[in-house]
């Protein structure tokens, strides 16, 4: 059985969806099962990567990437989550938030900090949610002050759930700068932190029961100095900036729901057509025959919303509305998909070293990174 048909991908986005194919049949699906149960970051697959020109390709080629657009890296991502989703997630986050500096930052910013990540000799990450703020991004309360001579910005408060936070070289970071009651929008900006400056300090969140190859760390900031210069744009854009930034990630996010999607009928199709039960295979009764259709069917529509609302975003044309609904169908129906293919697995599906299980234990983080669900909902009422 084959899900991710070229057909419904652009031409143009065809053959680097081929790359991905072959780097995840060569390098993520033969360790997918290693890196789960032992917990530990793949970093031996990401400098594999990273040698293949796969990783951190959405960086320009002025700064040494391949300039890959939003329906390209959808294609890429559908084809590493259908191997593993954890091993998939920290390929990802090696480049995560450096399209922001891409785009608001200065010449300077980029050749230092841009470049070495495009070209594999850095990794960075995107630190915006808190332990007590999610999806919330005007009630984050990290602060960001400038010093008495004005040289420096510090740092004071803590970031969670933050991938690189302790592998990555810099973070961009979001953080509170203004307190206007009447502009919630226009209080916080954006700075890129290295991870050695002083005031930083960074451990691993501990272990989750998905995607366990992907590491996500708390941080705590205690008078991190960075300079002046190291400012994103400018000072209270930042909100704005990243309500930018996460229509193209959701699109993204989608493509983590497709292939986790795809893995899950593809277990749930190969188990009932050899599994025999009353005389027959599973596939002979007609419950799971339905079943299967219905997988099926909300898998094609999910993904055929996905790759339109991919061009959407990739053109502008109302990219909120378009990225929160295909964020909101695929990886709600890799849920439903991995549900249904424990079923049809019956007793064997809780057994750790199965696919399915995996497939389960990951689908649930998709629908909550990139802005829970329900906020994509709200986004999606009022956008229509």
């Amino acid at each position: 059985m084959e899900l991710l048909v070229d057909d419904i991908v652009p031409e143009y986005a065809r053959e680097v969806k081929h790359e991905a194919r072959e780097f995840a049949d060569e390098h993520v699906a033969p360790n997918a099962e290693e890196y789960f149960r032992d917990a530990t970051y793949p970093e031996d697959v990401l400098e594999a990567g990273q040698d293949a020109g796969l990783v951190a390709q959405d960086i320009g080629e002025e700064w040494g990437g391949r300039g890959l657009d939003v329906v390209q890296m959808l294609a890429v991502a559908e084809e590493w989550f259908r191997a593993d989703a954890g091993i998939a997630l920290s390929l990802q986050l090696a480049s995560f938030g450096a399209e922001i500096v891409e785009k608001y930052g200065t010449d300077d910013q980029r050749e230092e900090y841009l470049r070495p990540v495009a070209e594999g000799e850095a990794i960075t990450g995107l630190a915006v949610s808190e332990p007590d703020t999610g999806s919330d991004l005007s009630g984050m309360t990290t602060t960001a002050e400038k010093s008495d001579d004005g040289d420096e910005w510090v740092l004071n408060g803590e970031k969670y759930w933050i991938g690189n936070g302790v592998e990555g070289d810099w973070l961009t970071v979001y953080a509170r700068t203004g307190h206007d009651e009447d502009d919630r929008y226009g209080n916080h900006s954006l700075f890129i932190v290295p991870t050695d400056a002083a005031g930083y300090d960074a451990e691993h969140i501990p272990e989750k029961m998905g995607m366990r190859a992907s590491k996500q760390a708390h941080i705590v900031f205690d008078d991190c100095r960075i300079p002046e210069s190291n400012l994103v744009g400018h000072e209270g854009a930042g909100f704005m900036m990243l309500a930018e930034f996460f229509n193209f990630g959701r699109v993204v996010v989608s493509g983590h729901g497709l292939g986790l999607a795809a893995a899950a009928i593809e277990e749930a199709w190969a188990f009932v057509h050899d599994r025999e039960e009353f005389g027959r295979t599973i596939a002979d009764f007609q419950a799971v025959q339905h079943g299967l259709a219905d997988m099926r069917m909300e898998f094609e529509a999910a993904r055929a919303l996905t790759y339109r609302a991919a061009e959407k975003v990739r053109d502008g044309e109302n990219p909120s509305l378009w990225a929160a609904m295909a964020k909101t169908k695929a990886t709600e129906t890799a849920t439903d998909c991995a549900e249904q293919g424990m079923q049809f697995h019956g007793g064997r599906s809780i057994l750790t070293d199965r696919r399915i299980a995996r497939v389960y234990r990951d689908v649930r983080i998709p629908v909550v990174y990139e802005g829970a669900n329900e906020i994509q909902r709200n986004l999606i009422y009022r956008q229509s």
